[in-house]
């Protein structure tokens, strides 16, 4: 036990109690003997390149070039997306893909190169793959997006002395080998992605792990990994856009290092990009275009985001620690009297019957379907916790009945892995059976017969209380892997994403009427498919504020685009300012909840004052303004896979200046938001965008690009809105209006709506609209020439002129 581990013991004793931390040390112990005993031991290991290409086989889409120590499959795909495959890797079985593998692009063709080496020339996307295995992906021009340099693998000498040599090195070894890959990227290059990330949006130098992780805390800006992890980077330079994802589920490294450029000299430092992976196969896709082409590829391969009810893009509050039923008709009841918006109300573990999932403490919720349904016709849902772990005590119904179904995940001699987690000793699903899935998914009809309206996964990393050593189950631990077989290695990272396909599915059977309302704390390339996610536990503080924004733009570049920070903290009492601040910037984010530990004091704006308690109203007044825009961005979400929140490179990924941005973002395209990110700011420096952009509170109007102050008094955070865009808002009357913002001079914009089609699966008609100077007025009209059907309100023509930008 290190002093990490020693802390993480007093603060494990803190919140879960002496007897929980006593069973936390024998669970480690047990794992740690657990692997000591049933994982292979390292070993000899052989080192291996891939050697000189030595021919290759055309294939529809690309081919094989066959090197003396491995082969290298490269494949386009319609739409441009490369992959790339090692040692025999294909696409499948994977589980980011959405369904089958993309058709392969029939005009993609593998040629001869210069100096032995062969290319895949495509209409979007150039692969050069060098005699020695170096793989550039290059734009239809030319330029150098990626470049792999030849991958190295240690395999384990699968017999002793089966030496091998030559070009028959590789015969006598296991299949699962650890390898690395090196990567160049252009010097101006920024680095984005790879999940969940406390410190970005953009990716400093350094290691970035990849494995969900429970950090046993609030976490900060320093603090990595964290509870969802993708190996997804999203590279931004002046030559282009590019995603790369490496599909491989295993324990890995990721050591960044942005490049520099030579002032002149021409002798530029290329960024680098290392991966290590302890396992699995080697095999990636790269996505190149514009970051919304690069998005929309993404989505297409992965699987379209999941788009929430209407109700989920309103003001939630959560709390671990509601005292009953009363409570929580008192706290609706303070929102309702004081004309606070409010959608949903979240019940935490609290409300089990002794922490045990899918049961109700009936002492403190005599009746929850009654509670659910009298503030159902108030306009707010209930909204449930579920954690994966299942007590394991006869007589529990969900243990009996995983018993019987033999459902739980069991180590390398057939025992049912035991850990322990808020309910005392627990087992855990394996989500990595399609049968388990399905058995799990039909449990949340209890959910539902509770009056429960949605889900919010937790724990499922998956977390195993432990005093040292790894807080999850045995690495050595077996999992089903779809009839693969394989241990948590392998499923560790996906065990999340599999919960999650659980639910959806079994809620989608259950009420196929309404579209299913989910977020995880963990999860994995493809949770789109199934919901959203949120922060976690995120330290109460300044620092925490900065990093629920990056968590959000970061995941957003990942497929994600629905999360959200607990606002306020989850672990202290944030001072009233503080409060504010969070609230403010919760209030232009998908998921708009509040939340906190047991500890960590209450939530509810009254709480904080009378001056805060005006400026939360502003804010959620606004947000329930808003609500068609978010409406809108969720569907277009949906359909293109462009996140609600987008950093400020977004529409101008060649802005160096805006590459460098992480205070501010984009909602949309109509919107920037630039939220007080430190204590006592009454005014902030904005960069801005090229182009026109009106302080909506004032209607000054500011010429970008450059740098402008702007006042942010406590009352408000700094937004504004692009001169030309027109978006959906509510009206005075409770229908949807449009707002447009005066076009400059000379110029045009637009924007689309995309009306609320109800809870359910119906497929709404985007409506396009423009917006243009004609007779010194400005015309918004409908781009297929039909009818109004909005009432219009032009903004921005007696805006004061703030000047141009500072440089």
């Amino acid at each position: 036990m290190n002093g990490r581990d020693l802390v993480r013991s007093v603060r494990m004793v803190r919140a879960v109690g002496a007897a929980q931390g006593l069973r936390s040390v024998r669970a480690a112990w047990r794992r740690r003997k657990a692997d000591a005993s049933a994982l292979p031991r390292r070993g000899a290991e052989r080192a291996r390149v891939p050697g000189t290409a030595r021919d290759a086989e055309s294939l529809p889409g690309g081919g094989v070039i066959h090197f003396a120590r491995s082969s290298l499959r490269v494949r386009v795909a319609v739409g441009g997306a490369v992959f790339c495959g090692w040692d025999g890797a294909g696409p499948e079985p994977s589980y980011a893909l959405a369904g089958a593998c993309p058709e392969v692009d029939p005009r993609a063709v593998l040629e001869p190169d210069t100096e032995g080496g062969w290319r895949v020339v495509s209409e979007r996307v150039l692969v050069v793959v060098s005699r020695f295995g170096a793989v550039e992906v290059r734009t239809p021009g030319g330029a150098m997006l990626r470049r792999e340099l030849p991958p190295r693998w240690w395999d384990r000498v699968a017999a002793e002395g089966a030496e091998g040599s030559g070009d028959d090195a590789g015969a006598a070894v296991a299949v699962a080998s650890r390898w690395v890959q090196q990567s160049e990227v252009a010097a101006d290059a920024r680095f984005f992605g790879l999940g969940g990330r406390a410190g970005g949006p953009r990716l400093r130098d350094g290691v970035h792990r990849l494995w969900n992780t429970d950090p046993g805390g609030a976490f900060g800006p320093g603090d990595d990994p964290l509870y969802l992890t993708m190996p997804v980077q999203l590279v931004v330079a002046d030559a282009g856009t590019h995603l790369v994802f490496h599909d491989n589920s295993w324990d890995g490294r990721v050591t960044l290092h942005e490049g520099a450029e030579g002032a002149g000299s021409g002798h530029d430092r290329p960024g680098t990009c290392e991966l290590r992976m302890d396992g699995g196969p080697l095999r990636y896709w790269v996505l190149a275009g514009t970051p919304a082409r690069v998005l929309l590829g993404w989505t297409a391969l992965t699987g379209a985001p999941a788009l929430p009810p209407r109700w989920a893009l309103g003001y939630q509050h959560a709390r671990w620690g509601f005292g009953g039923a009363e409570e929580v008709r008192r706290v609706v009841a303070g929102y309702r009297e004081r004309e606070l918006p409010l959608s949903a109300v979240h019940l935490d573990i609290d409300h089990y019957d002794g922490h045990r999932v899918f049961t109700v403490d009936r002492e403190r919720y005599p009746d929850l379907p009654g509670l659910a349904g009298e503030l159902r016709d108030q306009g707010v849902r209930l909204v449930s916790i579920v954690d994966p772990a299942v007590k394991a005590e006869p007589g529990n119904a969900v243990y009996d009945a995983g018993v019987a179904a033999d459902a739980f995940v069991r180590d390398a001699r057939g025992e049912v892995v035991r850990g322990v987690a808020w309910a005392g000793e627990s087992v855990y699903p394996d989500f990595t059976d399609a049968r388990v899935r399905a058995w799990w998914g039909a449990l949340y009809a209890e959910r539902l017969a509770q009056g429960f309206a949605g889900v919010w996964h937790d724990m499922n990393e998956p977390v195993s209380f432990a005093a040292f050593g790894e807080a999850t189950l045995p690495r050595s631990a077996r999992h089903a892997l779809e009839g693969r077989g394989g241990d948590h290695r392998e499923a560790h990272n996906v065990y999340g994403l599999a919960m999650a396909q659980a639910a959806f599915d079994g809620l989608c059977e259950l009420r196929p009427e309404e579209r299913p309302f989910l977020f995880s704390r963990s999860g994995w390339a493809g949770l789109q498919r199934y919901g959203g996610t949120w922060s976690g536990d995120v330290a109460t503080g300044w620092p925490g504020l900065r990093a629920s924004l990056a968590l959000v733009l970061g995941l957003g570049l990942c497929g994600v685009p629905y999360s959200g920070p607990d606002v306020g903290g989850f672990s202290g009492e944030p001072s009233p300012e503080l409060y504010l601040r969070w609230f403010q910037l919760g209030a232009y984010l998908p998921l708009f909840r509040t939340h906190s530990a047991l500890w960590a004091g209450r939530r509810e704006p009254w709480e904080f004052g009378a001056e805060v308690l005006e400026h939360a109203r502003a804010a959620l007044r606004e947000r329930a303004r808003l609500l068609p825009y978010f409406v809108t961005l969720g569907q277009l979400a949906r359909l293109s896979g462009a996140p609600y929140v987008r950093p400020m490179w977004w529409s101008a990924p060649r802005d160096r200046a805006l590459r460098d941005v992480e205070d501010a973002f984009l909602l949309g395209d109509a919107l920037l938001v630039a939220p007080v990110l430190e204590a006592g700011a009454v005014r902030r420096a904005v960069r801005l965008p090229r182009g026109r952009w009106y302080d909506t509170a004032t209607g000054r109007a500011y010429e970008g690009p450059g740098r402008v102050w702007v006042e942010a008094p406590l009352s408000r955070v700094p937004v504004l809105a692009k001169a030309g865009s027109v978006l959906p808002v509510a009206g005075a009357d409770g229908g949807t209006e449009l707002e447009a913002w005066a076009p400059a001079a000379g110029r045009t914009g637009g924007g689309l709506v995309v009306p609320d089609g109800g809870d359910g699966w119906q497929r709404p008609e985007v409506a396009r609209f423009t917006s243009r100077w004609e007779g010194g007025r400005v015309v918004v009209e409908r781009r297929d020439g039909r009818p109004m059907e909005y009432r219009v309100r032009v903004r921005g023509l007696d805006g004061e002129e703030g000047g141009a930008a500072d440089g």
